[in-house]
């Protein structure tokens, strides 16, 4: 069966980052998703010369609207007309000026979910600034509590931020208004920021500081590398482990596998003996190589697993066995997420596809309109 986002249609106003990866999710769901990309797009800073590499563009088809021509304006406000959703990650009064803000949009189809992805949100102070992931995973305290005590923060990639903050709230705020129009027959916008969505993510960590549970250093807590049996070992041979041994039967289970001694050990809520434990266990995990205790551990809840790189992955067994991974178009990528027991989700072709002439005729243009649209330069 399609996914259970089928007969779902989305407008995606191409941009960077968080946006086009949520357009990704809807449509390895099942949403049919039209991306609107610019006649000369700029080269993405972070991609290849090949666009297939550009993996965030997946499963969709893409159409090349002028939208500083009335007549391209008014081919994304026809879209809309059909459209179940938009989503676009303008600076805040970007779209408005172009023409396809909410009230226009909204004005073709009262239905629609207007998604807005941003950094800032659409109002405050900072809202018209520029900014990227790292500055709002800072402004959010995210940044401040990853990396080693007594050094400075980690950039956690653009993971907690473009993605985690950003487009997977965008992604939860577009299905939720979605489900609320089905009830309502009403729209709404959605405004999805990442440094809301990356606060949210904290919620656990102000929980503990709330309760005198997590102190404001760095890699001094629980789950921030502080804590030795919740930590990163090296082996023998450079490789390294990942240790999360946290209630005392996984830390049984991790002691008793590593063949060490629980009597000669500091005990494992002795905080004040915790540098201790971890050059212990540091002199333990470095007399085998990292395979070697990959078998040691291997069916034991020790909690302890293999730091993969991004080429070691896809092999790994349990991965694997649950196609984790896909190949599309010979290039290995993360397969659709979640799973369902009945609507399963895939990959809808590779990288975007730009075909107008079928893409508009699918979504309701004639022929004839679709010719002049095309001869003038407008899509």
């Amino acid at each position: 069966m399609p996914g259970p986002l089928a007969g779902i249609r989305v407008v995606e106003i191409a941009a960077l980052g968080a946006a086009p990866y949520c357009a990704m999710l809807l449509s390895d769901l099942g949403a049919e998703v039209v991306r609107i990309d610019r006649p000369a797009p700029a080269r993405h800073p972070l991609a290849g010369a090949d666009p297939r590499f550009d993996l965030l563009c997946r499963g969709r088809r893409s159409v090349a609207v002028d939208l500083k021509h009335p007549r391209g304006v008014d081919t994304v406000l026809r879209l809309c007309a059909r459209a179940d959703a938009l989503i676009e990650g303008f600076r805040p009064g970007v779209a408005e000026r172009l023409g396809i803000g909410p009230e226009a949009c909204r004005a073709r189809n009262p239905r629609l979910v207007y998604g807005r992805m941003t950094g800032w949100g659409q109002e405050g102070p900072l809202a018209a600034t520029a900014g990227h992931d790292i500055d709002y995973v800072a402004l959010a305290g995210v940044l401040h509590t990853i990396g080693r005590r007594g050094e400075p923060p980690v950039p956690p990639l653009n993971l907690a931020g473009d993605f985690g903050g950003g487009a997977l709230f965008l992604a939860v705020g577009v299905l939720a208004a979605l489900l609320e129009a089905g009830r309502s027959g009403q729209g709404q916008v959605v405004d999805a920021a990442m440094v809301d969505g990356a606060a949210s993510l904290m919620t656990l960590v102000h929980g503990l500081f709330a309760a005198g549970l997590w102190q404001a250093e760095r890699g001094v807590n629980l789950l921030d590398g502080g804590a030795p049996f919740y930590d990163v070992y090296e082996t023998a041979d450079g490789g390294y482990l990942a240790v999360g041994a946290l209630e005392p039967a996984f830390w049984d289970a991790l002691v008793r596998r590593a063949g060490a001694d629980p009597a000669a050990l500091p005990a494992q809520w002795d905080t004040a003996r915790w540098p201790e434990l971890r050059r212990r266990l540091a002199e333990i995990f470095r007399g085998r190589t990292r395979d070697e205790w990959c078998r040691i551990f291997a069916g034991s809840d020790a909690c302890v697993a293999p730091v993969l790189s991004v080429a070691e992955a896809p092999a790994h067994p349990h991965l694997a066995a649950r196609r984790t991974f896909v190949t599309v178009d010979g290039i290995v990528q993360p397969a659709p997420a979640p799973r369902f027991s009945r609507t399963e989700p895939k990959v809808q072709g590779d990288l975007a596809k730009r075909d107008a002439k079928a893409t508009l005729t699918a979504w309701g243009f004639s022929a004839a309109d679709v010719d002049s649209l095309t001869k003038t330069g407008v899509v």
